[in-house]
């Protein structure tokens, strides 16, 4: 397997995840779209904001999420998201999910 073969899955295996990813920062602190994106290429998940946004609507549809405006001292009022209870219980239940992932990947590697 090549190169460019090898990114493509590991692109592909963040992008699986990226809603789950979202969801786990949002559940220690609000934040707006660029401190989102921040938060994520910090934990090597690489992200722009035509991919991000998207995903942050969906939730919003979802109900996952919400968001409120906030004045900025810098530039005009930002959109800050927020999860929703069933964001928190949908959280809880994609931990769930990655633990026992985790734990299946664990059996078959031994």
């Amino acid at each position: 397997m090549n190169e460019n073969n090898i990114e493509n899955i590991k692109s592909q295996m963040r992008k699986g995840v990226l809603e789950y990813c979202i969801l786990s920062v949002l559940d220690k602190n609000d934040a707006y779209a660029s401190e989102l994106i921040n938060k994520l290429k910090e934990a090597r998940i690489i992200v722009v904001e035509g991919t991000l946004y998207p995903l942050l609507t969906r939730q919003k549809n979802q109900g996952l999420l919400t968001y409120r405006w906030e004045e900025s001292t810098q530039g005009p009022p930002r959109k800050y998201y927020s999860l929703t209870d069933k964001g928190r219980e949908v959280l809880q239940e994609m931990d769930k999910a990655w633990k026992e992932i985790v734990e299946t990947l664990d059996i078959l590697r031994k």
